[in-house]
């Protein structure tokens, strides 16, 4: 992230607050014109062929394409992002959240050119959005249908999974717009993903060699009960039972004396 200092130093009274509220209300206006009717928003979206015959602002009105999809479907997506988006920026602060969406539409507006005639989502970019939040916060639990905890750890693997399906078969430029969301998250997380991978093969290390060490140690034979010592640490030492007792307590030297059924010699020490 040192790259990211240096640019925070130079341009960072130029980040916007709350930039995940500004594009939630943005799509709420943009749903609520729509659904009063005269407002098409295809006119918004995001085709390259379009911005070449000098649309421009399609390069960022499909930011404020609402999903395609449910009422409820769409207030909960609005809800998650603006969630995710408060959380990310509060824990980066207002320029590196800002420069992570910037990067996003970046990579997605550069990914569309490459398959011009057809239209990009904003989707993607969200996307990365959330598999940034489920990577800082795996543990956090969200309630599926108001009722099932699901950890978002979870859900972060399904869209990975999901994301793998669609490079393998879905069309062109869905496959761009995926490479932009992961793209997007790894130039933020990919340092962070090495250095994780790197302290896992350390303890895996660690406790392959801890197992192989207790493998080569040699088993013992006696324990005293009383201070732990083995035949295999004092190899020296004489260790002893009690045949009046049915147990297995085994003392050594120093301390057969504390045995109920040996009496110790005068002057010596229990």
């Amino acid at each position: 992230m040192g790259l990211l200092n240096r640019l925070e130093r130079l341009f960072g009274r130029f980040a916007v607050p709350n930039l995940s509220l500004y594009l939630v209300v943005g799509q709420v206006a943009v749903w609520g014109l729509a659904l009063l009717g005269g407002f098409d928003v295809e006119r918004l979206k995001l085709l390259p062929e379009a911005v070449r015959a000098g649309e421009g602002w399609r390069l960022f009105t499909f930011l404020l394409v609402p999903p395609n999809s449910s009422p409820l479907f769409i207030a909960f997506a609005w809800y998650m992002f603006f969630l995710m988006g408060g959380a990310l920026e509060e824990y980066w602060g207002e320029f590196r959240y800002s420069a992570f969406l910037f990067t996003g539409w970046l990579l997605t507006v550069a990914a569309a050119f490459l398959v011009p005639g057809y239209y990009a989502s904003n989707l993607f970019l969200a996307g990365s959005v959330f598999l940034a939040f489920a990577f800082l916060n795996p543990d956090f639990e969200l309630l599926i249908f108001f009722l099932l905890p699901v950890k978002i750890k979870w859900l972060a693997l399904l869209q990975w999974l999901f994301y793998g399906f669609t490079l393998a078969t879905g069309h062109w430029s869905a496959r761009l717009g995926v490479l932009a969301a992961v793209g997007n998250f790894l130039l933020f997380f990919g340092r962070d993903i090495v250095q994780l991978m790197k302290t896992g093969r350390r303890r895996m290390e660690t406790q392959a060699r801890r197992r192989s060490e207790l493998k080569a140690e040699p088993e013992f034979r006696h324990r005293c009960h009383v201070c732990g010592k083995t035949n295999v640490t004092h190899p020296l030492m004489d260790f002893r039972y009690c045949s009046k007792c049915a147990g297995d307590e085994c003392y050594c030297q120093e301390h057969i004396f504390h045995h109920e059924h040996v009496k110790a010699p005068a002057g010596a020490k229990k």
